[in-house]
């Protein structure tokens, strides 16, 4: 693989493999720095196609050039997930961002429960999103809100989910598969789980695998990519 500045300004479809701890925002921006630095250039297009939260590692996928105008696209394409639900504790951000608020004890779950409760979460559901997320009210993000403690009515939206298959339980941790719609938080998904048994439920590691057509498995870390691109021959 190499590249020309040429070809990165006409446009390129990027696939990463997002490493745990990393925002979106700074791959794009590491991807934008070595692309500038190593052809000499003062402005490129890059932008990347679906955030994925700083405790998630997986598929993003990051467009150069003319091909940003096809992020919108690639956004509202089904995503594939894979991870872990910790039953019996939720967070107020349902992950790991924060710290344990309520346990709960699983002495009472079964595994034919825990399986057949993901029968209430396959097609077109409501879905509240967290109140620890991006997304914008009254021109502030939600998190700004929980993080001064503010109480906000967070309105349910639609969301499809393809399929929701549980494919490991070793509790605490149930480890699942989710193939879902644009717009759907996993967070959200973990914590409304958990309720369903209940119980608690708090999501605990997450991996982007698919987006359409395109896979993790073909995707880049930052040190092959910065390899590539200033590789001579």
């Amino acid at each position: 693989m190499k590249f020309t500045e040429e070809q990165f300004k006409e446009g390129q479809v990027l696939l990463f493999d997002k490493p745990l701890e990393w925002t979106s925002f700074q791959v794009v921006n590491k991807v934008r720095w070595l692309i500038r630095k190593t052809y000499g250039i003062k402005k490129i297009k890059v932008g990347h196609a679906g955030t994925l939260d700083p405790l998630a590692t997986g598929l993003l996928i990051i467009c150069t050039g003319k091909f940003t105008k096809r992020i919108e696209e690639f956004m509202g394409q089904e995503k594939e997930y894979t991870g872990t639900i910790t039953l019996g504790a939720t967070t107020p951000s349902y992950d790991l961002e924060t710290e344990i608020d309520a346990t709960f004890p699983l002495d009472e779950l079964k595994e034919d429960q825990i399986k057949a409760a993901t029968a209430q979460f396959t097609g077109t559901i409501k879905q509240r999103p967290p109140i620890f997320s991006a997304l914008k009210k009254e021109g502030k993000r939600l998190y700004e809100f929980a993080r001064a403690g503010e109480e906000v009515e967070i309105p349910e939206r639609e969301v499809h989910i393809g399929a929701f298959e549980i494919t490991q339980i070793a509790l605490p941790n149930v480890d699942f598969r989710v193939v879902c719609s644009k717009g759907t938080y996993i967070r959200s998904l973990a914590h409304d789980f958990g309720k369903a048994l209940n119980n608690g439920g708090h999501l605990s590691a997450l991996r982007r695998t698919k987006i359409g057509d395109f896979e993790v498995k073909n995707g880049l870390n930052l040190e092959d990519f910065e390899h590539y691109l200033t590789k001579k021959d």
